[in-house]
């Protein structure tokens, strides 16, 4: 299995401490809050709930969506739905995009950010993060409708991964989703602080939902996850007040990294930067207890998320000035 963030058990059996501040992963310190489930919601298999599909269409302006157990189902089924074919991945970006495509008689290959437009006429798929997860690149919406049209005319797919596009929606081509060969993936575990819901959405046409529903079978969401979801979707309260929340904590996470010169780069939820020592920074915040994301090869540098509180705040600064000192 590939490494991934959020794996406070390990950090905590390496270095032997229980206080630890997770600032591992992107996912949002403030979760949306839980609402009492009905009984049914764990008693009977969770069929396809309607309500639930009208709600994540308009929260993501979509035509039509699929509900997954997470975008990582997704991502490990979409390869297995072609033929053979030559797979262009946004690098450096989310590995298990380039893994799985790489798993399935596929020929695949790592392209920066910068030579994706010339990629696309050299491509059968083209898989691209947007934002991108770590570094925190885009790519402008009219580039990828125009990516998605010319692999549309010989039936290629245009894939984006757009896990960390709540805070960012005017990036998202979701709502272009409904022709052929453009296929976007919605997380609800991130922006939603969710991700133990194990939800996802698919927006795609509805000849490429239909075959992936049929791959991934029956009662691929559970219950739960069904009636959460829907609450959390059709609550524009809460989320216009952590869309708030989360673009000043982003800006204070990117002047505190400033005020220790580190030009960080990324988004509200996460920051990144390419670290001259990145191994050294690890192992010097996670003697103080803080858990951030090592990247040790592509991306090589640190991704740091967000504390959940003001003492985490506080011992973040504190570990940055030792460690600039």
């Amino acid at each position: 299995m590939l490494e991934h963030g959020g794996n406070l058990r390990d950090a905590a059996r390496r270095y032997g401490r229980s206080d630890w501040i997770d600032l591992s992963t992107g996912i949002n310190p403030h979760a949306y809050p839980v609402p009492p489930l009905s009984p049914q919601a764990w008693h009977r298999l969770p069929e396809p709930d309607a309500r639930l599909l009208d709600a994540a269409c308009s929260y993501y302006g979509a035509p039509r969506l699929l509900p997954v157990a997470g975008t990582q189902a997704a991502i490990q089924a979409l390869p297995r739905l072609r033929p053979p074919s030559r797979v262009t991945v946004s690098a450096p970006s989310y590995a298990e995009h380039a893994h799985h495509w790489n798993l399935h008689g596929h020929t695949r290959r790592l392209v920066p950010y910068a030579d994706l437009e010339q990629a696309v006429d050299e491509s059968d798929v083209v898989v691209v993060v947007n934002p991108n997860n770590p570094t925190g690149e885009t790519v402008p919406p009219a580039h990828l409708l125009d990516w998605a049209a010319r692999l549309r005319t010989r039936g290629g797919w245009l894939v984006v991964d757009e896990a960390f596009g709540d805070t960012a929606p005017s990036l998202s081509v979701a709502p272009h989703s409904g022709a052929p060969g453009l296929i976007v993936l919605r997380s609800v575990g991130k922006f939603f602080g969710l991700a133990g819901l194990r939800l996802g959405f698919v927006a795609a046409h509805e000849t490429l939902l239909d075959g992936l529903a049929d791959l991934l079978g029956p009662w691929a969401v559970s219950g739960p996850a069904q009636e959460i979801a829907l609450r959390a979707l059709r609550d524009m309260d809460w989320q216009r007040e952590t869309q708030r929340q989360l673009a000043q904590s982003g800006e204070r996470m990117r002047a505190m990294l400033q005020a220790h010169d580190i030009a960080s780069a990324g988004t509200p939820l996460f920051h990144w930067w390419a670290e001259a020592e990145p191994e050294a920074f690890h192992e010097h915040l996670a003697h103080r207890g803080i858990w951030c994301r090592l990247f040790r090869d592509a991306a090589r540098g640190i991704r740091l998320g967000l504390p959940p509180e003001e003492d985490g705040w506080r011992r973040l600064n504190q570990a940055l000035l030792e460690w600039s000192k």
